[in-house]
């Protein structure tokens, strides 16, 4: 069972050697993927230039810490983040929604084309 630490790490040390601090856990089994982060840990790592990889940028990007960080950044207020968030947090599930729809939707079509595929055959 698959089930991962996030955490920074100095990258002169080796990919599974010592690392600095474990700042959050993502568990790709779940439905939905469940990722957990704490978010002021991140955001002090990011803040002194750590640099995240490709896979955690877009687990930190899936809970909406860098969209806040930017607002934050930009000078919005805390009222305005926390409505912008809710905002965000509203498309994101739209998007996300639309995914599986679009998802569901291919793989009906591929069904119907074996079938149509068996039937010829």
């Amino acid at each position: 069972m698959p089930f991962y630490q996030i955490v920074a790490a100095d990258g002169r040390a080796p990919r599974d050697g010592k690392f600095l601090e474990v700042i959050g856990h993502y568990n790709p089994t779940a439905k939905p993927h469940a990722v957990t982060i704490e978010k002021d840990r991140v955001a002090y790592w990011l803040n002194v230039g750590a640099q995240p990889t490709e896979t955690a940028h877009s687990l930190i990007r899936a809970t909406g810490l860098l969209h806040e960080m930017n607002l934050k950044r930009r000078g919005f207020s805390e009222s305005d983040i926390a409505t912008e968030m809710e905002a965000w947090q509203q498309r994101e599930a739209e998007r996300r929604q639309k995914r599986l729809t679009a998802k569901s939707r291919r793989r009906q079509a591929k069904k119907a084309a074996e079938a149509a595929g068996s039937e010829e055959g």
